[in-house]
């Protein structure tokens, strides 16, 4: 096995996902050869791969750590999306008033 290739899998999410973006803005500059570019467009799949694996186990290792004692997943709402779904003071007092 090649240093390269053993180096590559000891990278973490945010190194992987900093060397696709360098590709990507080296490949949108679009004053490369057509064998460079093919070579870093091969990179930048192989990368946006195994970072979108990365992001799928954290969401299975999230998904698990969420479950109730029974298995089933426990739904809670985080940071601005709490607060938009709270109703809000003037919400509150609309529904205390009667019109009776």
């Amino acid at each position: 096995m090649s240093m390269k290739k053993s180096e590559a899998r000891v990278k973490n999410f945010e190194t992987s996902l900093a060397a696709l973006e360098k590709i990507v803005r080296e490949l949108e500059r679009g004053d490369l050869p057509l064998e460079e570019s093919l070579r870093l467009f091969e990179e930048g799949v192989a990368l946006s791969r195994e970072c979108q694996e990365r992001l799928n186990q954290a969401e299975r290792r999230i998904e698990t750590l969420l479950r109730d004692a029974d298995g089933r997943p426990v739904l809670s709402v985080f940071g601005a999306e709490a607060e938009e779904l709270r109703p809000s003071d003037e919400d509150e007092a609309e529904q205390d008033e009667s019109v009776f």
